[in-house]
């Protein structure tokens, strides 16, 4: 059967997001095959152990770096596209959702730059009632402060733009970012794909298609880094972000405690047990989310870009229960909160500081009464050898 959705060789793939759309599922399945890609004339620009192209991305957009983190400037994207255009006419990936987050200009950049190779921006999509609880999690992971409810209220109830996150919108108003690429591409360049919710691999297949790459190459990670929190373990971020920021500890410190420390080790070292409650959307947000998508759609449909997948689904109104006010505040396992205080020791580097091996002071830097004759007696017969040296160089 022919492949029709095979791009052409020298094609470049620019997987724009939106966050929180099954991103990361492909950047880690493509992480995991990096090494046979090659031999399929395709290479793969994306998050992969010991290297990213995320500083590229924030570069040219323009996007704030994670809490912590320096602002990268320019150079990174030049050398990411210095990075694409050696690789001549094998078919490229470049994998970042923050290129979901520039401006049309920042679109109209990214494809210029990458030209005269074809350019193809290819969008993922899901309902907003599946990206909502994703998106708060990731927000707290990076110092968010406000309850789930309190975000969501003020995210649909204040003016884009002047919500708790003004960058929610601009990722996920998804017909406005579908638009902003065809505007740079051309609507026929752009490639808009609807997530299928019963079916883990769809996503995987469909670049697989795109690149042409053997059905069945790609495989899922399902390493404990990529999973999602619970309600607890979300609420305990929270809290601690709040007394962080209460006690106004610079961003430096909450990057090395909390990201490279407590939150990694928790997702790592703690496996929620079935029971836990996860973090679920408000009735009255759901039904605003519907109403959103619907709109949403119809727009997308209406550009005339390729849709893969089923546009319609996107309106599907959302089958996940509400939730129910909780009683009080929930809970986390003793050992969850564990691991997130070893994370964040470990972050801190302090433990290598204390046990690395200590060298024993120079007995020329110990107190005159902490030292034995003998070794006084060495040192002062070795300054006074110097001292005769350098008066004989003088002379």
């Amino acid at each position: 059967m022919e492949n029709e959705l095979l791009l052409s060789p020298g094609a470049r793939l620019v997987h724009v997001g939106a966050h929180k759309t099954g991103t990361t599922a492909v950047q880690g399945a493509f992480s995991l095959a990096a090494g046979r890609l090659a031999e399929h004339g395709v290479s793969y620009f994306g998050p992969v152990p010991g290297r990213t192209y995320l500083k590229g991305a924030l570069a040219v957009t323009g996007s704030k770096p994670q809490l912590g983190q320096p602002v990268p400037d320019l150079r990174h994207w030049t050398d990411l596209v210095a990075d694409l255009a050696a690789q001549g006419d094998r078919r490229v990936l470049v994998s970042s959702a923050f290129f979901g987050d520039g401006d049309a200009a920042a679109a109209a950049r990214v494809v210029a730059d990458l030209s005269p190779s074809p350019v193809y921006p290819v969008v993922t999509l899901r309902p907003l009632a599946k990206v909502l609880p994703s998106q708060w999690q990731q927000y707290v992971q990076n110092g968010l402060r406000l309850s789930y409810e309190d975000w969501l209220d003020g995210t649909f109830n204040r003016p884009p733009g002047q919500g708790p996150r003004p960058t929610f919108w601009r990722r996920h108003r998804h017909d406005e970012l579908v638009a902003r690429w065809a505007e740079a591409a051309g609507p026929d360049q752009v490639i808009a794909i609807v997530v299928d919710e019963s079916d883990r691999l769809m996503l995987l297949r469909t670049f697989e298609e795109l690149l042409g790459l053997p059905a069945g190459f790609l495989e899922l990670d399902d390493s404990a880094e990529n999973r999602s929190l619970t309600l607890g373990e979300a609420e305990l971020i929270r809290l601690v972000n709040e007394e962080i920021d209460r006690r106004e500890w610079p961003e430096k410190i909450y990057s090395m405690f909390m990201k490279g420390g407590a939150l990694k080790q928790l997702k790592v070292g703690y496996r929620p047990g079935p029971g836990e409650p996860r973090v679920s959307t408000p009735a009255w947000a759901l039904k605003r989310a519907a109403e959103i998508d619907t709109e949403m759609a119809g727009r997308i449909a209406d550009l005339g870009v390729r849709v893969v997948g089923s546009i319609s689904s996107l309106a599907a109104p959302d089958a996940s229960p509400a939730a129910d006010a909780p009683e009080a505040a929930p809970t986390v396992p003793a050992a969850a909160a564990a691991q997130a205080i070893i994370g964040a020791i470990a972050g801190s580097q302090v433990p290598g500081q204390l046990t690395a091996k200590k060298q024993p002071p120079r007995v020329e830097d110990r107190p005159v009464r902490d030292v034995d004759a003998r070794s006084l007696a060495r040192v002062l017969a070795g300054r006074a050898k110097r001292r005769a040296a350098g008066t004989l160089r003088r002379r």
